[in-house]
């Protein structure tokens, strides 16, 4: 009843089972009202997932029940079996269940079924091939985020538009497939520049570095992650290019974005909301362990501020007369 004691899977499952059967209420035995969210393979200040942070936290505070924070690093390839998890996680009487933040693989999922530890997952930062159906998960629309933030930059009449970010990590990669959708749908082959790098703001400004030492053509630049974006501005003035004069620049998530100079257009991820959505549905859980699997995906918005602006309209004259097209006379 507790989740203390050391039984066997279908000797647990039985228990649960009858005392569904009986209405028994197992969550009485749980003083606690203690549910943690574990901060997985990230910084502890990270922008993004505090934000998550006060959302679980609020939502989890309306309902009664009080958070603990945890952090845990661990190897995405690792076995399940080897990865060292603070003693909280398997006991029950302790903290109830977990909403699982940060960068997350399988193998802790496996690790957290195996231990029967109700949970909820944020499903876009999971690492690698996973199993999402086995899970409650929230979900945001980062992939429809990028075609409408790369379809606003289309329509300011770029067509030189690079894609910057690590297509290896899967928010990198999510927003890379939305903006190769947005590409195709107007005829144009999508252009990536990637860093193999784990450090956003770093990503943003190899990428970019690497754009211009190629002579690269390119008028804006969509940065796959507000701190990448910062990377790119770094870049970029380095360059002696200027902020959307000559290269609009785009991000996403909104966190500090609008705080740069100049502000940044960005794809706002209602990141409270997520966390709201993950701690009704880790409770939810806890109070029905037989509650059909549940997941939602929560729409994402386009905020457009000054990094970006429209291309300027180019006369040309020639023997057939006089053309006008969209492009910058300054830049290849």
């Amino acid at each position: 009843m507790t989740g203390r004691a050391r039984v066997s899977e279908n000797i647990a499952e039985r228990v649960l089972k009858s005392a569904s059967e009986l209405g028994v209420d197992l969550n009485r035995w749980n003083k606690s009202k203690l549910i943690a969210f574990l901060l997985c393979n990230r910084a502890v200040l990270h922008p993004f997932h505090s934000h998550i942070l006060l959302g679980a936290e609020a939502s989890s505070a309306e309902h009664g029940w009080n958070m603990l924070f945890l952090t845990l690093r661990y190897p995405p390839n690792q076995n399940w079996r080897d990865i060292h998890i603070p003693r909280i996680l398997e006991r029950r009487d302790l903290a109830s269940g977990f909403i699982i933040a940060g960068t997350s693989s399988q193998n802790l999922l496996d690790l957290l079924k195996h231990e029967r530890v109700p949970l909820a997952v944020l499903g876009n930062n999971v690492l690698g091939e996973w199993r999402p159906e086995e899970h409650d998960v929230v979900w945001f629309d980062d992939t429809q985020g990028a075609v409408e933030e790369t379809s606003y930059l289309l329509s300011l009449g770029h067509r030189d538009i690079w894609y910057v970010g690590n297509t290896k990590l899967p928010w990198y990669r999510r927003r890379y497939e939305g903006y190769c959708r947005a590409m195709q749908a107007a005829g144009l082959k999508p252009l990536l520049s990637e860093v193999d790098s784990e450090k956003d703001e770093e990503t943003g400004f190899l990428a970019t570095k690497s754009l211009f030492s190629r002579g690269k053509p390119v008028t804006a630049i969509f940065a796959g992650g507000d701190p990448a974006a910062e990377g790119v501005f770094k870049a970029l003035r380095d360059c002696g290019v200027r902020i959307p004069e000559d290269v609009s620049v785009a991000g996403f998530n909104d966190i500090e974005a609008g705080s740069m100079h100049p502000a940044l257009t960005s794809v706002r991820v209602f990141t409270e909301q997520i966390g709201r959505h993950l701690s009704r549905m880790l409770l939810n859980r806890i109070e029905d362990p037989g509650l059909a699997r549940q997941y939602i995906t929560i729409p994402t918005q386009l905020i457009k501020r000054e990094s970006c602006q429209p291309l300027p309209v180019v006369t040309e004259t020639s023997p057939e007369g006089t053309i006008q097209r969209t492009g910058n006379s300054d830049r290849p």
